[in-house]
């Protein structure tokens, strides 16, 4: 118990001494640039410091789901730099995401900056054409940033299902399967609840929702269940306590 109480005090002394970062960093880059401090042990409240305003992150909100594939792979989680995506409204975005760790080396949050390049992008087009060099542009995955863990979710499950049939009737067991296994490979299911969630939207059960991420991860030599979901399950069950 000591020892916990210990490492949760250290975790505490770096979140700490992180959060002057986050208002120097933005005021270095300027106004394009967003920094957002994540303490992933509260994941539905995860960000505990924001300066800038990229993605509308506010302190008190949720992971994105950047942060549940974080979440997901534990201490084989690494830093992830220099990355292009989309916010669902449209913005180019570069970011970077450095995991933070305690003196165990178990990951804890994360010091995110994010710089909108849309302006950037625009203009490199736009020079682009004049000079005759136009293309089409890579596409860029949308990532899915919100101050609400369900509705993070939910835009992961909507972005996973485009281009498939619209309702869970209408795929076959193969295909269900593969929903399953996208949504586990995003880290969806690292986050207490979340497999509730998923079977609302897909109007089945919670027992059959966990029956497919069972199957999906025995196929592919995925681990059972992780130790958020067995928990949530736990209280949810008959004779628990939510």
């Amino acid at each position: 118990m000591a020892a916990e109480e210990a490492l949760e005090a250290e975790r505490d002394a770096i979140v700490a001494a992180l959060k002057p970062v986050v208002d120097g960093l933005v005021a270095t880059f300027g106004p394009m640039c967003e920094v957002v401090l994540h303490d992933y042990r509260r994941p539905e409240k995860s960000v505990v410091a924001v300066a800038g305003s990229v993605t509308g992150r506010t302190v008190g909100g949720a992971m994105s789901e950047i942060g549940m594939r974080i979440v997901a792979r534990g201490q084989e989680a690494g830093d992830e730099l220099n990355y292009v995506t989309r916010t669902r409204g449209g913005k180019l975005v570069k970011a970077s995401t450095m995991v933070l760790r305690d003196s165990t080396g178990a990951v804890f949050g994360a010091l995110c900056v994010n710089v909108d390049v849309t302006a950037v992008s625009e203009a490199h087009t736009l020079l682009g054409a004049l000079a005759g060099l136009g293309g089409t542009p890579a596409e860029v995955p949308v990532t899915a940033f919100g101050n609400d863990i369900d509705s993070v979710v939910d835009a992961i499950l909507d972005a996973h299902r485009l281009g498939r049939n619209g309702s869970w009737a209408g795929l076959d067991r193969a295909q269900r399967l593969e929903l399953f296994r996208g949504l586990d490979e995003r880290g969806v299911f690292a986050v207490r609840r979340a497999i509730e969630q998923v079977a609302a939207r897909l109007g089945i059960s919670r027992a059959s929702a966990y029956s497919y991420l069972s199957q999906a991860r025995a196929e592919t030599g995925t681990a059972t269940a992780p130790a958020t979901e067995r928990a949530a399950a736990d209280k949810t069950s008959p004779g628990g306590h939510a």
